[in-house]
């Protein structure tokens, strides 16, 4: 035994698996070929943001296009800035969008899939097998350096105008002999696993990014710790061991770990492994006094998926628009594809922009009001509720208390093939709706400029003799423009048009009158509809109201 080998068994005397049991144990995945594997890895250092959902899709997209392998591993060696629930709320938001997850954490506290475990904690000894051979074959080493040693070394190097780290000749363990090591770690003196870097700062290190196209960078020089003095290992070394281990193909990520790729390369290297394909996801960008920044978890509502649920955007609305802003030409294909789902277009990593995706509010709200539009009644109606019962319970208790009322409200002009786009979000279906509920009708209206209050009142009377709930759409309307005539409109709007000084208004001035006697607003959906939902009572006192408010 050589005194490199006595070194590893001391440092890991627990381990007796090789890295080719695990080899053995997780061997390459038989898929077809082109099939890419990649994979969600999150902290449960917080919640599900905006962010790791838009990266989540891509990499979902990319192995669903190829007939590969989407799944999620948890990295939660952070357990000091773990949040409780963190990781639930991650899995719960990623099944509520929609993401179909193969294998990994499938759903909170449900893991499934041959090359687990997919949760970091559970892995230290497959970390820590590959550590020890690293130790053997001299690529690793304990370092003793304490935390007070260390800072005093970056002081030194920041005074000197010297990159920081621990390398060359900072690196104070680096050239301890095996013995020497095996001496300290004896005594009992705490320590951390370094990798014994062969790179030089004078070196180059290029690769093809799938989405920014190629990245030159140095090599790595930087003896980077391997395990922690409690022997969880760091992102960068669980990255190469899970990865691999794993069979992942393409690593797509946030393009804040671009910095570290030659890291993730050089450990590969070492360690005898392939290494994957990368494709780093710029960060979601905002428009802002005519510049742009990214979205801010501290400024931006909209940062939190939680913000999304609270609005009420459906979970399609909100997938629908990350695909616009994801590729350039999803647009093109939704419009040429307009009743296709989303799994249908052909998704490519190499229609992302290089600069990230700008989010719009107002352009993530025409996308909902076009989803929503082609949802029936009854899903809009359930979707409504579940929204209500958690954000909105007045509003919930008024469409709960009338089940059937409640579906008549959202039935009306819907399922046509011009649906109305009133509804971006639940969160409109409160003010949508209030007229349709007494306690929430105000009554107050204003006129157009070109009807009088005396007209107007006029109008309502006349309306209130002949009014018939029975009456469909254009018996409805026929019967508005039989009214025009006696009271000094014109029945047809062309006509109107040709002598407009013949006439007070036209069927369409009528019509608004008692639109805004019935609803209190210009602006609503089928008039006929509305009139008949809300019953022959309500509609005539309603138009009583308006009257007595006319005259007052």
């Amino acid at each position: 035994m050589t005194a490199l080998d006595r070194l590893a068994e001391a440092m890991f005397p627990t381990i007796d698996k090789t890295p080719e049991e695990y080899e053995a144990l997780y061997p390459p995945r038989q898929l077809p070929e082109g099939a890419r594997v990649t994979r969600l890895a999150p902290s449960p250092t917080g919640y599900l943001h905006l962010g790791t959902l838009f990266t989540a899709m891509v990499n979902c997209l990319t192995a669903r296009a190829t007939g590969g392998v989407f799944y999620v591993r948890l990295e939660d060696t952070d357990k000091k800035r773990e949040v409780e629930g963190g990781a639930d709320d991650i899995l719960t938001g990623l099944n509520h969008y929609g993401l179909s997850i193969d294998e990994g954490f499938v759903a909170p506290g449900r893991e499934e899939g041959a090359y687990g475990p997919y949760q970091q904690s559970h892995r230290a000894a497959i970390y820590q097998c590959y550590v020890k051979k690293l130790v053997r074959q001299g690529l690793a080493y304990p370092c003793f350096c304490t935390p007070e040693q260390l800072g005093e070394v970056r002081q030194r190097q920041e005074a000197a105008k010297q990159r920081t780290g621990y390398y060359g000749a900072y690196a104070a363990c680096r050239d301890l002999s095996p013995e020497e090591a095996l001496e300290r770690l004896q005594s009992g003196l705490p320590y951390v696993v370094r990798l014994r870097s062969p790179g030089s700062e004078e070196r180059r290190v290029k690769f093809d990014d799938m989405i920014k196209g190629t990245i030159e960078m140095p090599e790595n020089d930087q003896d980077i710790v391997l395990l922690k003095s409690d022997g969880i290992p760091t992102y960068h070394f669980a990255h190469a061991v899970d990865d691999h281990l794993m069979r992942t193909t393409h690593v797509i990520r946030g393009d804040e770990w671009i910095a570290s790729v030659p890291i993730h390369l050089q450990l590969f290297q070492i360690l005898g492994f392939k290494p994957p394909k990368y494709a780093h996801v710029s960060p979601i960008m905002k428009e802002e006094e005519g510049g742009k920044r990214k979205l801010s978890k501290r400024k931006d509502p909209e940062a939190a998926v939680h913000f999304f649920a609270e609005q009420g955007y459906p979970a399609d609305s909100v997938m629908e628009y990350l695909l616009t802003i994801a590729a350039s030409d999803f647009e093109d294909w939704r419009r040429c594809n307009p009743a296709a789902p989303r799994s249908a277009f052909p998704f490519n990593l190499k229609k992302m922009s290089a600069s990230g995706a700008l989010f719009d509010l107002d352009k993530l709200n025409d996308v909902s009001k076009n989803v929503i539009a082609a949802m029936d009644a009854d899903r809009v109606t359930a979707a409504i509720l579940e929204w209500a019962a958690a954000y909105a319970p007045d509003f919930h208790r008024q469409l709960a208390s009338d089940p059937t009322y409640a579906k008549g409200i959202f039935s009306i002009d819907r399922g046509g093939p011009k649906p109305r786009k009133d509804l971006a979000k639940w969160a409109d279906a409160p003010d949508y709706a209030a007229y349709f509920f007494d306690e929430t009708f105000d009554g107050a209206f204003d006129l157009p400029d070109n009807i009088s209050r005396e007209d107007a009142a006029a109008i309502l009377e006349t309306y209130k003799g002949v009014y018939d709930p029975a009456l469909d759409k254009q018996e409805w309307f026929a019967a508005v423009k039989a009214l025009c005539p006696s009271l000094g409109f014109c029945p047809e709007v062309k006509e109107y048009k040709k002598n407009p000084d013949g006439y007070k208004g036209h069927a369409g001035d009528v019509s608004t009158v008692i639109r805004l006697a019935a609803t209190g607003r210009r602006n609503t959906p089928d008039l006929c509809g509305i009139l008949q939902l809300l019953g022959k009572d309500r509609v005539l006192a309603r138009m009583d109201r308006a009257i007595a408010r006319l005259k007052d």
